[in-house]
């Protein structure tokens, strides 16, 4: 992915990179120098991304109660 840089010296984080890492409007972010001599960029305000699991909570509907549960469990319906 190439983005390009701005005259103020400011880039645009590509989509993808930004919803790997989490990163939304307030987000702070932090750029180190790898060994290697590559340039890391992660997240550094803490906060961990929601996983693609989260996202999918509670998109379900309301279901059976426990006690429903249990009752189909034991053939008392």
């Amino acid at each position: 992915m190439t983005t390009k840089v701005t005259a103020k010296g400011q880039v645009t984080i590509p989509k993808p990179v930004r919803e790997l890492l989490g990163i939304v409007p307030g987000s702070r972010v932090d750029f180190r120098r790898a060994d290697d001599g590559n340039v890391v960029i992660t997240r550094s305000d803490k906060k961990q991304p929601a996983s693609r699991f989260a996202k999918l909570r509670g998109h379900a509907g309301t279901g059976l109660d426990t006690d429903a549960i249990m009752a189909l469990t034991r053939g008392d319906v």
